[in-house]
């Protein structure tokens, strides 16, 4: 990683960005050799990646073709605008973030508890405000979906709140970022104002 002030090596760090996600970006490799990127709902649960999908598709056909897959989730943070010190120019726009990659395989999942029980962790994650009940084993949709489980092997993670920068340049962002208050600004600003990168 080139930016190494930005690479997060703590893996509770990594895991809490993974169950903070709900929405992923599934790499998979296409017939043609090109790569095909698909956004899914996901779960992070039991150490594993689960989402759902239509039985049959190209995202599947790859995964049954070629199990070596690439998942990335990120969280865009507050926008460095020419607000911020004009005088700087475009060249000090800057957009802060959070990001997680995993390289893993990916196989879908056949027996219907299985399927079931990752279904349910899905819905749960997705309905925070709720507590839906278990998804039956023996369900239409459960054998109508198809269950896709991707075990980590690699996990990398970034997170881009100006940890190069002096204490009091962070400061001076955080403060202009609440002054500002545009949505996820309050959020960015506290985050900024943490002498450490553990998520807000």
């Amino acid at each position: 990683m080139r930016r190494k002030h930005c690479q997060e090596t703590d893996p509770a760090v990594m895991e809490a960005l993974l169950r903070q996600g709900t929405i992923g970006r599934l790499g998979t490799t296409g017939r043609d050799g090109y790569p095909y990127i698909t956004p899914v709902n996901y779960v992070f649960w039991k150490g594993r990646i689960y989402f759902h999908s239509a039985p049959q598709g190209e995202k599947i056909e790859n995964i049954q073709r070629d199990n070596r897959v690439c998942f990335e989730v990120d969280f865009p943070l507050a926008y460095v605008d020419l607000g911020y010190r004009p005088q700087g120019g475009p060249c000090r726009l800057h957009q802060l973030y959070r990001c997680v990659i995993v390289r893993g395989r990916a196989r879908l999942v056949e027996e219907a508890a299985e399927k079931a029980a990752a279904l349910s962790a899905l819905v749960a994650a997705h309905e925070k405000e709720s507590s839906p009940p278990p998804v039956a084993p023996d369900l239409a949709g459960v054998t109508a979906c198809a269950v896709i489980e991707i075990t980590p092997e690699r996990i990398s993670a970034k997170s881009d709140l100006w940890q190069n920068k002096s204490p009091e340049e962070r400061q001076a962002l955080a403060s202009y970022l609440l002054q500002r208050n545009r949505p996820g600004d309050k959020e960015t600003a506290q985050a900024l104002s943490r002498t450490d990168s553990k998520l807000p």
